[in-house]
């Protein structure tokens, strides 16, 4: 399977990189005793802290909290995305990596598959929008927001009928099963129904390509009041959200020529521009911009100009795209629009020229951040001030590029008024130790049972099936367990460090890492069992105190029949929990 062939090459990795090499690139190491030490290359320090270790190929700061394997590692250096690391690394330790098309002969066969279902439904959608009496009125609404047939055509607008099945039908007409345009993000299962029903009703469809072309996805405007207005595809073999940029596959030679993308929120923001002839932009597709979508403009454009709507989500949105801007070294500038205007109704009124002109005089995104921090607090008041220069200071403690960040740094100094040394010793102190109060400190139970689960297959292939969810609530690892048990479920095997470091707050990463160094003490399944035994004991006495504050309640209320119905819920917790007392003595 794909999954499994994709964890052989990152084995294949991890086994041939050296922890130790890799981290020489970045600080200067000596070894003490099983370990090597040096200054941590990710904040400032004068003792050092930062620990790796051989055997187990890991890192760990002890004093910023930073730590990992060799992919967390290159990933924090170098900037990179986990596939764009995971190439690093091939590429130095000469690791060939497969085209992903031949992982899997199963894979490719079903990408085809779906492939062709959402070229064929394509088909579809745009022989309703010109053939049908409901696609007439999806035409008059297009033309009625002045797109025109040229533009419809380049970019392969279609219409979804307003029907729960017309699509599903027009495909059991050719002899393909509902659950394959489920597949594909076309067809919803309905439980209660035991039936199939298309996805895309009674909308507008702008479909969505890939960078070389291919349609891979849809967006659909309702036209018929229906919630969400704006719909899109799910994730599927061809396509996963967040990705992809809107419009990219015909606007990329514009914006390379430009060496600067502007991007809009949605659809007919980025159709009316086009059609008005600025071709160095595209969308976000929906969602919430993402890493991914600044890496790929950033294979274009060189510089970033957001476009978004003028309402407190476009501001909201902008100064995300700002932070992720920093945080990936793309410059970022925000073209500011007038309160309630869009790019669509803005050249609609005002012209393409004006527009040009806001574009020209877009804000840096540093400008934008402080203007948009000055707004929500005075500037005057020491106190506001002070939150503002710290909210600026962790913005700019992103970006990787020290002479960028000095040159921004010097900005904010002139911006705020607050003298250059104060804002560097803030960014400095952002990074340097974590305060002994914000360290995460797990139950020993937790600790060893954690330390069990990540260091022996053995014995976490036998104890996972006695970890249920109410034993680990309101842990501090209770995010890491479901994550571990989630995956576990899933594809039998304990996540990677990388992979947590996607999803867990930073100070439980930190707290994860720092406890694989301990030392390598051999476990047994009954320590394992044990460890568990105490979570659940823990659980049930939880679950004692809440059920004792609800009965008090009950009672002052006069309500004894249900107190006396939770007396005995507690009473039998109770039970267990003597019987448990008992087995451990």
């Amino acid at each position: 399977m794909v999954f499994q062939d994709k964890m052989e090459i990152i084995d294949q990795i991890r086994q041939a990189a050296n922890i130790v090499e890799l981290a020489s690139q970045y600080t200067t190491l000596k070894r003490s005793g099983r370990r090597h030490v040096g200054l941590c290359p990710f904040h400032s320090e004068k003792t050092p802290s930062f620990t790796l270790d051989d055997e187990k190929q890991l890192f760990h700061c002890f004093g910023c909290g930073t730590g990992g394997d060799v992919f967390t590692l290159v990933m924090e250096k170098e900037n990179l995305s986990f596939p764009e690391a995971v190439r690093y690394l091939a590429e130095k330790y000469n690791i060939p990596l497969p085209e992903r098309r031949r992982l899997s002969p199963q894979y490719k066969k079903l990408e085809e598959r779906i492939q062709k279902i959402t070229e064929d439904t394509l088909a579809f959608f745009r022989k309703n929008l010109y053939n049908t009496n409901e696609g007439k009125n999806a035409l008059s609404y297009l033309q009625k927001r002045q797109i025109s047939d040229e533009i419809i055509q380049k970019f392969k607008i279609g219409y979804a009928m307003n029907s729960w099945d017309s699509l599903i039908s027009a495909f059991q007409r050719q002899n393909i099963a509902p659950k394959d345009l489920e597949k594909a993000g076309l067809a919803i299962f309905n439980q209660a129904k035991n039936s199939y029903y298309d996805r895309f009703r009674g909308r507008v469809i702008f479909p969505i390509f890939s960078e070389s072309g291919k349609v891979v996805a849809f967006g659909g405007r309702s036209l018929f009041d229906a919630e969400p207005k704006y719909l899109n595809s799910p994730d599927t073999p061809i396509y996963t959200k967040g990705r992809l940029l809107y419009g990219l596959n015909i606007c990329k030679e514009s914006i390379r020529e430009a060496q600067e993308i502007i991007l809009v929120e949605g659809y007919t923001d980025f159709l009316a521009l086009y059609q008005a002839g600025i071709t160095n932009l595209a969308a976000p597709l929906g969602t919430s911009l993402t890493s991914d979508q600044i890496y790929l403009a950033k294979k274009y454009a060189t510089k970033l100009v957001v476009s978004f709507d003028g309402d407190t989500a476009g501001i909201k949105a902008a100064s995300r795209a700002v932070s992720l801007g920093f945080e990936k070294g793309m410059q970022t500038n925000i073209l500011k629009l007038p309160d309630g205007f869009d790019p669509d109704n803005f050249i609609k009124k005002y012209g393409i020229d004006a527009y040009i002109k806001l574009k020209d005089e877009s804000v840096p995104g540093l400008k934008f951040l402080i203007q948009h921090q000055k707004k929500g607090m005075g500037s005057q008041i020491p106190e506001e001030k002070t939150q503002i220069v710290k909210n600026i200071a962790n913005e700019l403690g992103k970006i990787p590029d020290l002479i960028v960040r000095d040159d921004y740094i010097k900005q904010t100094s002139e911006y705020l008024q607050v003298d250059e040394g104060i804002l560097r010793s803030i960014i400095n102190k952002k990074t340097e130790e974590i305060p002994e109060k914000e360290k995460i400190r797990f139950l020993p139970a937790e600790e060893i049972l954690l330390k069990i689960l990540f260091r022996d297959k053995g014995i976490t292939s036998r104890i996972i099936s006695f970890l249920r969810e109410d034993y680990f609530k309101g842990l501090k690892g209770e995010p890491i367990f479901k994550e571990i048990k989630k995956a576990y479920t899933k594809n039998k095997k304990i996540p990677d460090f990388y992979e947590f470091k996607q999803t867990l707050d930073k100070s439980i990463y930190s707290a994860l890492s720092e406890i694989q160094f301990g030392e390598n003490i051999p476990h047994t399944f009954e320590e394992a069992k044990d460890c568990i035994d105490s979570l659940k004991d823990r659980s049930l006495e939880m679950k004692c105190a809440e059920l004792d504050a609800q009965i008090k309640k009950l009672q002052r209320n006069g309500n004894h029949e249900k107190s006396n119905e939770l007396l005995s819920q507690k009473f039998e917790i109770k039970k267990k929990l003597s019987m448990s007392s008992q087995r451990n003595h």
